[in-house]
């Protein structure tokens, strides 16, 4: 008898789980369910598509259709899965056409994601308030915007500030409330975050920090926001105040969740019951830096889980070795990226961090085109090794995340990255990296101490 798989979600950790299955077992019998109508697209592409950079929400979808019939994986949409039997090895399912199953499976993947979290802010529910999660939601937005001159934006995380400038590229007179001190909080120490606020800035966003929306107002339909006594025009409202892991079928199955009150798993991406594997924005990941507990929903992170969390279900081996939450995003002309812990995360953990920060240039300065780079290293000051890093510039900031998210992988120390080769072209690059500059700073900074 060939194995059954049962993978509940179908976006990037369900699709990426089921292709190592299907990779690691060719005669497995591989079942997804999802709830949404629409499987397998890129939810880090929707404000890029409200935006008007990419054409349209249907072309976010990775894996179309004909993939899931190519690799015999039985995809059905718009199920709900009600509930979970992890003695019996079922799950039980609801159809849009109102029948129910219960289905048998030999190996089981959650892959549930998370959902948009909504603080309980005074007139939430009305009409013209949005939050942006799947491709229904954008194209909400987008009929909303035909009409829309002013919006409010809950939220100055990734996709709050990746919004709101779309927003702002389609005409729309657009403010930013953080209820923390800083935008990207998450992401960025605040000496950096405040170095892209400023530049917002001078693109025409609106940002405030350190305060909340009180109300969202208006009769029916929203008008506006009051924040700390200001009424604030809008003709939209979207709450981008982060997501919520969907772990409420896991829990209620009895499998354990972890400090972040996410699902917890080992390093082949086990939870505490056997044969039940999870990955993903509902799952739990350990910190390579810190070694505890931390909550990583990236798209990055559930595809390297599920790729473990498939591989394993279907009888193979491999193991998933923790999470540094590299992040790059565009916003306007700036890249910004950030991988391993800030400043202030560092402290968090107990560790004595120092830090250099560095403006260069991402070619020759001689050469047309040249733009400006500013690097933040941060380094254990007892070890030495570098633990993370926030970067800003014109271009060439996602590579250079990426090799600074290998070095800190590989634990290289602040000299071991100061004398590191790299290469040099007047129409690509100086003849020192600003990142080789910032970690040469950094050592003599630490000398003079």
């Amino acid at each position: 008898m060939p194995r059954r798989i049962v993978i509940i979600g179908a976006h990037a950790a369900g699709c990426d789980a089921a292709a190592a299955a299907r990779l690691t077992d060719r005669t497995s019998e591989i079942i997804m369910l999802t709830q949404e109508r629409y499987a397998g697209y890129s939810r880090c592409g929707l404000p890029f598509v409200i935006g008007g950079h990419i054409k349209s929400f249907e072309d976010l979808i990775v894996f179309p259709p004909s993939y899931f019939k190519m690799n015999r994986i039985d995809l059905r949409t718009e199920t709900t899965v009600t509930g979970i039997d992890t003695k019996a090895k079922t799950v039980s399912v609801h159809y849009k056409d109102g029948r129910e199953e219960t289905i048998q499976y030999d190996s089981l993947i959650i892959a549930t994601g998370a959902r948009a979290a909504v603080p309980p802010i005074k007139g939430r529910e009305k009409h013209g308030v949005y939050t942006l999660r799947t491709i229904e939601d954008g194209q909400k937005i987008i009929e909303a915007l035909k009409e829309a001159r002013s919006a409010v934006v809950v939220g100055a995380g990734l996709i709050g500030l990746e919004i709101a400038v779309a927003f702002m590229e389609r005409g729309v007179k657009t403010t930013v409330v953080e209820l923390l001190p800083q935008i990207l909080p998450a992401m960025l120490d605040k000496d950096i975050a405040d170095m892209i606020q400023r530049e917002l800035e001078a693109k025409g966003l609106r940002i405030i920090t350190g305060k909340s929306v009180d109300e969202i107002v208006g009769e029916d339909k929203v008008k506006g926001v009051i924040v700390a006594g200001e009424q604030i025009p809008a003709d939209i409202v979207v709450i981008a105040t982060g997501v919520r892991g969907n772990v409420e079928l896991a829990e209620k199955a009895g499998i354990t969740l972890g400090e972040t009150r996410l699902i917890k798993v080992n390093m082949r991406m086990e939870t505490s019951v056997k044969d039940v594997y999870a990955c993903g924005d509902c799952v739990e990941s350990i910190h390579l830096v810190t070694k505890r507990p931390t909550v990583s929903q990236l798209g990055t992170t559930a595809v390297r889980q599920a790729r473990v969390a498939g591989t394993n279900a279907a009888g193979g081996y491999a193991v998933f070795p923790g999470v540094l939450g590299a992040a790059v995003t565009k916003l306007f002309d700036m890249e910004i990226g950030a991988v391993g812990l800030t400043e202030s995360f560092a402290e968090r953990a107990g560790i004595e961090a120092v830090s250099m920060v560095l403006s260069g240039k991402t070619r020759a300065s001689y050469y047309p085109g040249a733009l400006p780079i500013t690097i933040k290293l941060i380094v254990d000051k007892e070890t030495e090794k570098i633990i993370g890093a926030q970067i800003i510039g014109g271009e060439g900031v996602a590579p250079r995340i990426n090799a600074l998210s290998y070095a800190i992988m590989k634990e290289m120390t602040l000299r071991e990255l100061a004398k590191a080769e790299t290469c040099y072209a007047p129409p690509l690059s100086e003849t020192w990296d600003p990142v080789t500059l910032t970690a040469q700073a950094l050592i003599r900074k630490i000398k003079l101490r």
